[in-house]
């Protein structure tokens, strides 16, 4: 099964978007202890601004390895769902709710679902494709508390961000930030291809598993709430 994140990013480096995303990834790699707050700052405004952060997130592992890379996407990115929720909590008016409920991807919210607000926040984190950056806007009108909101984005956000800081990070055993090679033995090739199938059939598992458990909070009575 083909990895539609890598399907993406194969389009976005043939329309030469990479390259200019290559710059500005050099540029936060050379500010040293700043790097990090840097690349924080930029992916909550991803999420904020509703932009594609596909290459951002592999970027994160083509220059800061897997594991800081993952932490650091899953920061930024709960950053900016947060500062979405509390946008909409408190600022959206009237059309732009209308205009959230109606493109969110999730059905009224009913009072059961508000009762199991950590659950269903973290299982649309775990369905790919999901409308996530906009549902960010929909949780901040709906009775959602703010912690179950940000717990279970966080976790939730944890698998997809694994996996695509990890194409990143096997961009970068292949051409290093300055464009040099880096050579690898058939052992380590064969490891990092393991991790990576074995990365992809969690994320296949989890999604699978996520949309039936979702499936069946959609399917409660649809008492809609008005927040």
């Amino acid at each position: 099964m083909r990895s539609p994140v890598a399907a993406l990013v194969g389009v976005l480096v043939w329309l030469d978007v990479d390259q200019q995303l290559l710059e500005l990834l050099r540029w936060i790699d050379g500010q040293g202890l700043w790097s990090a707050l840097w690349f924080l700052a930029i992916m909550a405004l991803v999420v904020v601004f509703l932009l594609p952060g596909v290459l951002f997130t592999t970027g994160a592992g083509f220059v800061f390895g897997v594991l800081e890379g993952t932490l650091y996407v899953v920061i930024g990115t709960t950053i900016g769902a947060c500062v979405a929720f509390l946008l909409a909590r408190y600022g959206a008016g009237a059309r732009a709710g209308a205009f959230i409920r109606r493109h969110a991807g999730l059905h009224a919210v009913t009072r059961e679902m508000e009762a199991h607000d950590f659950e269903v926040v973290l299982l649309t984190r775990l369905v790919p494709f999901f409308p996530g950056k906009l549902s960010n806007y929909f949780f901040g009108l709906t009775g959602f508390s703010f912690r179950s909101y940000s717990l279970g984005t966080f976790i939730g956000l944890v698998p997809f961000s694994l996996h695509n800081v990890y194409l990143g990070s096997l961009a970068a055993n292949l051409v290093s930030v300055d464009d040099q090679a880096v050579g690898r033995t058939p052992l380590e090739w064969s490891i990092y291809g393991i991790g990576f199938v074995a990365t992809v059939v969690a994320v296949v598992t989890l999604n699978r598993i996520a949309r039936r458990a979702l499936a069946r909070f959609q399917a409660l009575p649809a008492e809609e709430v008005n927040p």
